[in-house]
């Protein structure tokens, strides 16, 4: 049987609120509960509903220094970051602004060349290729003092707009606005850089239309919003939920930016069965390509392309990019688990030979009996660390992001993955950057910050979030890092570095139907903070076959359903399987199949364990 644990399991707990869901749905009431909805009015889906922009610190002295240097013409220039969050922030601002009639430009930084943030070399190159009056960070400047001062010596104003943590005093800038800053009354701490955008926006566009200047209406780009916050992996609590509700309904009716629909296009996938995850593994990773592999200003102007035929174009060199983007990522993982895998037998290879020997004679006993075998998907750790810190030197700095995220997944460890700074340079003054991820339990930033302060000469710059963040330091000092970082994952509850994996529980009888799983999936926007629902079932199995040597096509049948229900376990592991299984214990997730105009209710299997065989 599948080791798991369970979100929810007593329904006299269930809050009176959520009753008259009881009495619909039993299981969508449970779902609920087990979200933390406590009330009706934690489901509303209203723009009216969102958090007032007046509780955003700062966000008014920001509001006028736009609605002056729009009034005065002055020059506006925003400046992003090179992620999907700060391509859409910009794409927000400069659609918004321009409707409102200012002259508007925006520049990213190259970030092989400039790094991020507005720093002074970022403030110096504005200068010299835009001559700007006023400057308006998105999803960054909260670090970002110097930057600052260096404008503000160029005699320009600044505002900064960010959703980041930092440690640092916040710059000293005309105007700053970010719901994490200190002193900050705005409850949600969610939003992200469009988020805050979005709403210095729609205050201005408030404050220009009362005053007869502008009709501009922000809501009309709330699929930029939706996008950028699911892509930045936006915690969505209510007040995001009613930000990508209406995002996403707002693609599926195609009233939205012609580049997210070229981007579909190119991803062969239908507007309106666009889910919100979907911003996260469609679209998302398309639009960071440019970021990541040349220059996120071919994703802003697709974001902001007006005709099809261009957004076509940047749609599809986007998507190049992005298959770029894999090969080298798929290189890249390669050598890391090859090291992972020298580092393990480096530690303990006497150990590991044992625990080879008993797997295998698990194994061989087991076949003899009812070959029953847990699932192949359980993490890996390395025996003496608690943290996997790799460089290499030809490693590309616009994926290590992304690969330490697939180490963490794969073994369960915070993960952080270094490149050069600078590829040209190899001296180990030299600066390389890293990218970290981390695990439930263990705040990663924080993390990080607690070695810097205890080892201030090992860390040059930092920054982040609870699961990820980025870090600078020389590569001379790679070695201590990893061993003062590792210290810390020592002093921390070995609890935390067991994965749990959590389910819904099992479904009624009933709920297994075209209606009820078409339901669930439109019952909210699921994702990061708010899971996507996934149940777990002991099966019969009825038949089966392995489509494409890696696809598990399944027949099953549950107790007191009276018709064969279809399951499909994409990429599974043939060791977890045997020809002769009868039962099965799986973890799935409720989808509707569509072939040749035809739907079916169809388990999508996230893990499996053979329960017995024939």
């Amino acid at each position: 049987m599948l080791t798991l644990t369970p979100r929810f399991s007593a329904i006299e707990a269930l809050p009176a609120a959520l009753q008259p869901f009881a009495q619909h749905s039993l299981t969508l009431a449970r779902l609920y509960a087990s979200r933390g909805i406590e009330n009706t009015d934690d489901l509303e889906t209203s723009l009216a509903a969102l958090l007032s922009a007046e509780d955003l610190l700062g966000i008014d002295d920001a509001v006028q220094l736009l609605d002056a240097a729009i009034d005065d013409q002055q020059k506006i220039l925003i400046v992003g970051d090179f992620d999907c969050d700060g391509a859409t922030s910009t794409a927000l601002m400069i659609r918004v602004l321009r409707q409102m009639g200012a002259v508007v430009d925006f520049i990213v930084p190259d970030r092989f060349k400039y790094g991020y943030g507005l720093t002074p070399e970022i403030v110096d190159l504005a200068v010299e290729l835009h001559h700007p009056e006023l400057i308006v960070t998105v999803d960054n400047g909260i670090s970002s003092a110097a930057g600052v001062a260096r404008a503000h010596n160029a005699g320009i104003k600044v505002v900064i707009t960010d959703h980041h943590l930092t440690t640092k005093p916040t710059p000293d800038a005309e105007a700053v606005v970010n719901p994490n800053q200190l002193g900050c009354p705005f409850k949600s701490k969610a939003l992200v850089g469009v988020g805050v955008a979005f709403y210095v926006l729609g205050r201005l566009a408030k404050l220009r239309r009362d005053a007869q200047k502008s009709s501009a209406q922000v809501s009309k780009h709330l699929d930029l919003v939706a996008l950028g916050t699911v892509a930045d992996v936006g915690v969505l609590d209510k007040n995001n939920r009613i930000l990508v509700h209406h995002g996403l309904n707002a693609i599926r009716q195609k009233r939205c930016c012609l580049g997210i629909l070229a981007l579909l296009e190119q991803a062969s996938r239908a507007p309106e069965k666009l889910q919100a995850q979907d911003f996260g593994f469609i679209l998302g990773p398309r639009i960071n390509a440019a970021g990541r592999i040349e220059h996120m200003r071919v994703g802003i102007e697709c974001l902001l392309a007006d005709d099809w035929q261009t957004a076509q174009k940047l749609a599809f060199e986007l998507d190049s990019l992005n298959r770029t983007r894999r090969q080298i990522e798929g290189k890249m993982r390669e050598e890391a688990a090859l090291i992972v895998e020298t580092l393990d037998r480096q530690d303990d290879k006497d150990s590991q030979n044992s625990q080879d020997s008993q797997d295998s004679s698990f194994e061989s006993n087991d076949s003899k009996s009812n070959c029953a075998k847990s699932s192949k998907n359980d993490k890996t750790q390395n025996k003496n660390n608690r943290s996997l810190i790799l460089y290499q030197p030809n490693w590309h700095q616009g994926v290590i992001g992304i690969v330490a995220g697939r180490l963490k997944e794969r073994y369960y460890l915070p993960s952080i993955v270094f490149a050069p700074a600078d590829v040209t340079k190899t001296d180990a003054d030299d600066l390389i950057k890293g990218s970290a991820r981390s695990i439930d339990g263990i705040h990663i930033r924080d993390a990080i910050e607690n070695v810097a302060e205890s080892h201030p000469e090992l860390i040059s710059h930092f920054g982040g979030h609870a699961m990820a963040a980025g870090l600078t330091i020389q590569r001379k000092n790679f070695d201590a890092f990893a061993k003062a970082f590792n210290d810390a994952m020592n002093e921390v509850d070995s609890a935390v570095f067991t994965p749990q994996t959590l389910t819904d529980g099992e479904l009624m009888p009933q709920d297994f139907s075209l209606s009820f799983a078409d339901f669930i999936n439109n019952a909210s926007i699921w994702g990061h903070g708010f899971a996507k629902p996934i149940f777990d079932g002991v099966f019969e199995v009825l038949n089966f076959k392995v489509l494409k040597d890696k696809h598990l096509k399944l027949n099953l049948r549950y107790a007191n359903v009276q018709y064969p229900i279809e399951a499909i376990y994409f990429n599974f592991d043939p060791e977890t399987w045997d020809y002769r299984a009868q039962s099965v214990h799986v973890l799935f997730e409720l989808d509707i199949n569509e072939w040749r105009g035809n739907q079916s209710l169809q388990l999508m299997v996230r893990d499996l364990a053979i329960v017995n065989c024939r």
